[in-house]
């Protein structure tokens, strides 16, 4: 097999890579994909409830003390280690701008939404009144529980002691934080 004969197939089978590369752009022009909003098959995955049934899935509720003893005890240095999971998504300095979440800076009996120009979810907009000790204290429990359908992508905090400490360092980003509960 000469040279000519060699140069001849591997032409043809890059002119056969050309077309089909032309057909697929060709292809995507006419028939343009477009990115779904929200994933086309939902995956529910039931929470599994804990040995002994929903008994002690309502006892296991019960367990959590009110955020107002646990805030007593609550270290702000905890809070701010804790932070660090939020940081990915919020600020938290004065007059901070958004990231992915809104700015935390004095959130603490803020109303909910109170950053001009975020574009909160339907779910958190749907929820009435301010940031409460309370509300966050339920928030950071559950956040998909508190306000179905939130963006919010944090799975929530299983430790009452740790969003008891976040919950402190939240008030401390203030200049006049909030008196603690009674």
């Amino acid at each position: 097999m000469d040279s000519f004969e060699l140069n001849k197939m591997i032409g043809a089978a890059l002119f056969c890579l050309l077309i089909i590369m032309g057909v697929n752009q060709f292809g995507n022009i006419l028939v343009s994909p477009k990115k779904l909003a929200e994933p086309a098959y939902k995956i529910e995955v039931a929470e599994e409830a804990p040995k002994g049934g929903a008994g002690a899935a309502a006892k296991q509720e019960e367990a959590d003390p009110p955020v107002a003893t646990l805030l007593a005890a609550a270290s702000v240095d905890a809070g701010k280690k804790a932070f660090s999971k939020c940081a990915a998504c919020h600020s938290a300095d004065k007059g901070g701008a958004a990231k992915v979440g809104p700015n935390l800076y004095d959130i603490v009996d803020a109303a909910k939404g109170h950053m001009a120009g975020f574009a909160y979810s339907d779910a958190i907009k749907k929820t009435e009144g301010a940031w409460t000790y309370d509300n966050l204290y339920a928030f950071l429990k559950n956040p998909k529980a508190y306000a179905p359908g939130t963006k919010m992508a944090y799975a929530g905090s299983k430790s009452a002691k740790e969003r008891a400490d976040l919950i402190a360092y939240l008030r401390s980003l203030s200049d006049s934080p909030k008196p603690l509960p009674n």
